[in-house]
């Protein structure tokens, strides 16, 4: 498997993670056993999910680092990130908070974020 493949695999498994560590909370309070801990518990579940992603993000910006013999510079990687990020929530928010619903602004923002991608790779 190439560099920028394996970078773009680790960094959707990542965000997948960071995605619940930092929204799943919101969903998981309708379970008892969840709704009572208090925010310290929710704060220290969150922090566990969010070990993964940090074992997933970290190997994923080393491989794909130019300077490590990657095909990404450091802004390349950021905005990649962010619209993996930016899609994963989407997926996430629609999935489990079933009320969510997509307008057009939303969609408008994404595809700038999409266009952020394809105007930082230009040289």
């Amino acid at each position: 498997m190439n560099k920028g493949l394996a970078t773009i695999l680790l960094l959707i498994v990542a965000n997948v993670f960071m995605t619940f560590a930092w929204y799943g909370h919101l969903k998981l309070r309708e379970f008892d056993w969840f709704s009572s801990l208090p925010l310290i518990g929710i704060i220290v579940f969150s922090w566990a999910i969010a070990f993964f992603e940090y074992c997933l993000q970290v190997p994923a910006n080393r491989i794909g680092f130019e300077s490590n013999g990657g095909p990404f510079n450091i802004i390349q990687l950021k905005v990649i990130q962010e619209v993996i990020s930016l899609t994963v929530f989407v997926l996430f928010s629609l999935l489990v908070f079933r009320n969510t619903s997509l307008k057009w602004n939303h969609l408008l923002a994404f595809v700038l974020i999409v266009l952020a991608v394809y105007f930082v790779f230009k040289d």
